[in-house]
């Protein structure tokens, strides 16, 4: 048994005074009268036996009365697993609220049921300590000390979000409020349902304060979720079939079937057909649109599922362009072919353009641009071109054959790319296909052994570093690059070895190559097309600059809720930081006027939380460190009690407090009763 306030035993010297009392009070002597003196001595003696035990009895009690009074100050108790803290502390308690935690369990939510333990906890501690209540949503208020009635307060107002965090950033965030306190008792708690995927505790090493785990479970291990979407192509194109794939996603140990999937595009619901998911497996599908109009489009996917339904909506917007801006940079007159291919399709418009009168200034117009046969490549274009490509434009060239190396390897070192060597009179043939790259996969059934593959009568020879990071599409016979791809940054470089005129080379004859690999070089990019974000994660969002250098403030609006995100404007872009401010998923309009809708984006809760998959007692056991301790098999017991157990250990000035009243009590019935 150990003392909180061990000082206060000094009181029990105290214990003399009753002694004192007694050996001055009770030996007064009264006198006595008697008519008969007969029996006077026996009477005596049976009186002063009687007399004596009382006053014996009385005394004990006293002492026993102050004795436990002294010790109730004292504090006594008995210390348990963890050492007791004295004084006063500081406690922080983690409510995890995220989705998750609006599954059953025995009786109510787990987040009504959290929140009863972080209440529970609090009462086992004084009015004297200060708290913090932190939840996922990691808000700059809840990032202090308070009071235990605001604390209190604190608990009531904590509702589900979407926000999901890993425990070791919890932990982290726990231990900047707990120092802020003069108090050098620092205790966490961390009530959760504990998912597999946020609970990295071994991975937080700090041990200058105590972690307490309380787990909750749910009664219930099932869902199915709509894990992402994305379409086939990169571009998507009016009146034409664009595939989408979706991926759906079983986080139980049972298979599912009958899961109904739809799709919401345009103001209608297209049943998708019912899907069939083994256990703990994803599967992908896929979903045929038709695009009727240009400009920007919002659909919705949703599956059939039951309870966990936060996840059974997947938002999603993409962009359809009008048409797809082509220009020819030649030195001479257009390239007929150039022009016949395009001409086929009136999703492409092409501009022709003479490199003596180029405007700089409608480049990122375009999203792909031909250099045809040019002497040579300025460096005022070199540096457009670079600035282009790097913002994901598309940049072709055919070398001209008098082409000067100099200006040409000048602008492909600054693109990273190989350079012109000589020039060789020779003809070559092409004799392979690169089909696991975009520009030809999917072009072909299947490759025929009569597929008309260019030959060339004179080309260049292209050099080979390494460190180019080349991607050849079409190779020669020998081995030597024909046409490859380059990649800066966000965009394209595709180099070809031949010039285009019909005397040196004959791609443009070969129309099953030539035609596709324009398109497919068109709408081409080397960064996907997001038509989809995350709350929480993707925090910096990327749109057009619509400004032109004015301090014209963008906004984002969504169904129920409007703010300005922070914004950087970095040429042809601007960078938005949304900062937590979106909370609730779905479509979220950008614009600098309100009647002017800029861009569109679809924002969904992060899918972290749709895998019920969580740590029991054990297994959480196997990663505590020295100061982390599980606080298991709560589910019927009083927290309180618990909480205060083993931070206090067994309290037993109560009993102390009780025992002297008892003894007091015992007193006043030997004088009141006890007659002699």
């Amino acid at each position: 048994m150990q003392f909180l306030h061990p000082t206060f035993l000094y009181a029990l010297a105290a214990l003399a005074i009753p002694i004192i009392i007694h050996l001055f009070y009770f030996r007064r002597f009264k006198k006595v009268y008697f008519t008969n003196v007969r029996f006077l001595k026996e009477v005596k003696e049976e009186t002063s036996a009687r007399r004596k035990l009382r006053n014996l009895l009385v005394l004990l009690m006293r002492l026993l009365a102050l004795a436990f009074l002294v010790l109730a100050f004292a504090q006594p108790f008995i210390p348990q697993d963890t050492e007791v803290k004295k004084g006063e502390k500081n406690v922080s308690i983690f409510i995890d609220n995220s989705f998750s935690m609006n599954s059953l369990s025995e009786d109510v939510p787990l987040l009504e049921k959290a929140r009863q333990r972080a209440r529970q906890v609090i009462e086992a501690y004084g009015v004297e300590d200060r708290f913090q209540i932190l939840t996922n949503d990691f808000e700059g208020r809840h990032q202090r000390l308070v009071s235990k009635e605001d604390a209190l307060g604190l608990i009531e107002e904590v509702q589900t979000s979407p926000a999901v965090r890993e425990l070791s950033k919890v932990l982290q965030r726990q231990k900047q409020a707990l120092d802020l306190g003069s108090n050098d008792n620092k205790i966490a708690y961390l009530i959760s349902d504990f998912q597999r995927n946020i609970s990295d505790l071994n991975r937080y090493r700090d041990t200058t304060f105590e972690i307490n785990l309380i787990p909750l479970q749910s009664v219930q291990e099932k869902n199915i979720s709509i894990d992402s979407c994305w379409f086939d192509a990169p571009v998507q194109m009016i009146n034409q079939t664009n595939t989408l794939v979706v991926r759906i996603q079983n986080h139980s140990d049972q298979e599912e079937d009958n899961i109904r999937l739809s799709l919401q595009y345009d103001g209608q619901v297209k049943p998708v057909g019912t899907l069939r998911i083994p256990p703990r497996a994803s599967i992908t599908d896929t979903v045929n649109m038709t695009i009727l109009q240009a400009g920007w489009q919002d659909a919705e996917l949703k599956i059939t599922d039951f309870p966990v339904q936060f996840d059974d909506t997947y938002y999603f917007t993409f962009n359809v362009a009008r048409q797809i801006q082509v220009l020819v940079i030649n030195e001479a007159e257009p390239n007929k072919y150039l022009d016949a291919a395009f001409a086929g399709v009136s999703y492409f418009q092409v501009t022709n353009q003479s490199a003596r009168n180029i405007s700089y200034a409608t480049l990122p117009n375009y999203q792909l641009i031909i250099l045809n046969g040019l002497r040579q490549v300025s460096t005022g274009l070199g540096s457009e071109l670079q600035q282009y490509v790097s913002n994901g434009g598309n940049v072709l060239v055919f070398p001209g054959a008098s082409a000067n190396l100099a200006s040409y390897n000048g602008f492909l070192t600054e693109m990273k790319a190989n350079e012109l060597e000589r020039f060789e009179v020779t003809e070559r043939s092409v004799a392979d296909i690169n089909t696991e790259e975009f520009i030809f996969n999917d072009v072909f059934e299947n490759q025929r052994a009569n597929l008309k593959l260019p030959v060339t009568q004179a080309n260049f020879k292209l050099s080979n570093y390494g460190s180019r990071g080349e991607e050849r599409l079409l190779i020669y016979r020998d081995g030597n690059s024909y046409l490859g791809k380059y990649r800066l940054e966000r965009g394209h470089l595709y180099l070809c070895a031949a010039p285009l005129e019909e005397s040196y080379n004959n791609l443009a004859r070969s129309g099953e190559i030539f035609i596709p690999m324009l398109y497919k070089m068109a709408i081409s990019t080397a960064k996907d097309q997001r038509i989809a974000y995350t709350i929480g994660q993707d925090e910096l969002i990327e749109a057009d600059n619509r400004t032109d250098g004015g301090e014209i403030v963008y906004k984002l609006k969504g169904r129920a809720e409007e703010f300005i995100p922070e914004q950087t404007l970095t040429g042809p872009k601007v960078l938005l930081g949304i900062n937590n401010q979106v909370r609730e998923s779905g479509f979220y309009d950008l614009y600098l006027r309100a009647d002017s809708t800029l861009s569109r984006f679809a924002f969904n809760y992060d899918r972290k939380e749709s895998a019920l998959a969580y740590y029991n007692e054990t297994d959480l056991g196997q990663q505590l460190s020295e100061n982390m301790h599980l606080i298991g098999n709560t589910a019927r017991a009083n927290l309180t009690e618990v909480v205060g157990e083993r931070s206090q250990g067994i309290v037993l000035w109560r009993w102390c407090l009780i025992l002297a009243l008892i003894f007091l009590a015992l007193e006043t019935l030997l004088l009141r009763f006890w007659r002699v």
